[in-house]
């Protein structure tokens, strides 16, 4: 099994048919991966007559340190059994779940390839229960195409009833993709406790466009360099100090990647790397920004990391064009 051929959000099955989702792409010693689900005959899911437990971040390192500590921060390639790619599911669940074609359906309209659209979290292993999410991949440069389908079919049903329900409608074809409401926005902040306001949050995440509502399930859409990105190298820095800036973004290609990558104009530091998914797209090229992490050194070369932690505290960013908070010095 060559790990070279691993992307991001691909799911790994070992020997003993534990879960693994591929975290990165540098898989250089080992695949970068975050253990996902176990077998568990007390489990809420099912595959192939298996039951399967779901583990959180935390569990799923407090597992691995107490089975197999050796698998904590990298997969040795001779562990796996099975590559399960996000591309390679998205035309079997587009026959079986409406919901996913619909999705499918706006973005093709839009020029977009259907091997360029993928599929990860539950739906990947088909470990999917009532009330997950959609976990839709789309690859490369054509993630922007797509987002901009999503909101223009966002905006087209804006004032439609947006709480259509599954059992009424899962079988029509009158599936439509819709705005999120208020009350699951809230959940979106609760879950993700970032060190931003509500109000700030949500006024970045509706100039996203990454997220959506259909057959009244939640919906991200996500970003995953394609073939012609890689490959890249995720060299870990040395930590320097917690501290704060206010620069220009020079660069937001990759704005939507995991880590999402922002190149700035600063007098020290060269770029921005956010690992926690709350501030993935935060800013656009030509925006003044504010964050907080931890700067560190690559060879030379500082950067600052926000994201240093699962639930970061005291780390964050905002785009200050976007809250018309920009300091007159940068006008």
């Amino acid at each position: 099994m060559h790990a070279t051929n691993i992307r991001l959000r691909d799911f790994i099955v070992t020997d003993n048919d534990w879960i693994f989702a591929a975290a990165g792409y540098d898989h250089t010693g080992g695949v970068q991966a975050v253990l996902r689900y176990i077998p568990d005959q007390n489990g809420d899911r099912e595959m192939g007559g298996v039951r399967y437990r779901k583990l959180d971040f935390d569990e799923s390192g407090e597992f691995l340190e107490k089975n197999r500590a050796s698998w904590k921060f990298r997969l040795p390639e001779d562990a796996i059994s099975k590559v399960l790619r996000s591309n390679e599911r998205i035309t079997a669940l587009a026959k079986e779940d409406p919901r996913v074609a619909v999705i499918i359906d706006v973005l093709k309209s839009a020029g977009i390839p259907v091997d360029k659209m993928g599929i990860t979290g539950s739906m990947l292993p088909g470990l999917q229960i009532e009330g997950s999410d959609i976990d839709f991949v789309v690859y490369g440069r054509y993630w922007f195409l797509a987002r901009d389908a999503i909101l223009r079919e966002i905006s087209r049903n804006r004032g439609r009833d947006g709480d259509q329900g599954i059992d009424r409608d899962r079988d029509s074809d009158k599936l439509e993709i819709t705005e999120i409401s208020e009350d699951m926005w809230h959940q979106i902040y609760a879950k993700r406790v970032p060190e931003i306001s509500f109000e700030e949050f949500l006024t970045h995440e509706l100039r996203k466009g990454n997220r959506g509502m259909v057959g009244g399930t939640y919906f991200d859409l996500l970003f995953v360099r394609d073939w012609d990105q890689l490959p890249v190298t995720q060299e870990r820095g040395t930590d320097l100090r917690r501290c704060s800036l206010t620069a220009r973004v020079l660069s937001a290609d990759l704005a939507f990647d995991s880590p999402a990558v922002y190149e700035i104009d600063h007098p020290v530091v060269s770029k921005i790397l956010c690992y926690t998914h709350t501030y993935a797209g935060q800013a656009l090229a030509g925006e003044v920004v504010e964050a907080r992490g931890m700067m560190e050194d690559v060879r030379g070369q500082k950067r600052l990391v926000v994201g240093t932690s699962r639930e970061p505290v005291g780390e964050w960013m905002r785009s200050l064009d976007l809250l018309g908070r920009v300091p007159q010095s940068d006008e």
